[in-house]
């Protein structure tokens, strides 16, 4: 059964650091984020860069969701499977 936590435990790693990259990205989009209205022709490059921030922001998004519930779906099934473990050899 260890064998099977370990590699249960390899793959929801792969998952989480995924995860963890692309949080520490979207922290570092938001960084940039204005929270202005552009109303001046002269700021419209800046209105541009900002809508450009969104679109990536909004393009990593799914991602993030995805990794977030497999990641804790694989956490659930470890700790299931190590409950299951320790009852079974009590």
């Amino acid at each position: 059964m260890t064998q099977w936590m370990t590699t249960l435990l390899i793959v929801w790693a792969v998952p989480t650091v995924v995860l963890i990259f692309l949080l520490i990205y979207k922290s570092t989009l938001t960084m940039h984020e204005d929270d202005q209205l552009f109303l001046d022709d002269a700021e419209s490059q800046m209105a541009q860069e900002q809508a450009e921030l969104m679109q990536r922001m909004d393009k990593i998004q799914p991602y993030i969701r995805g990794l977030g519930v497999a990641s804790g779906v694989l956490i659930v099934m470890i700790f299931g499977l190590w409950i299951y473990d320790g009852i079974s050899r009590m």
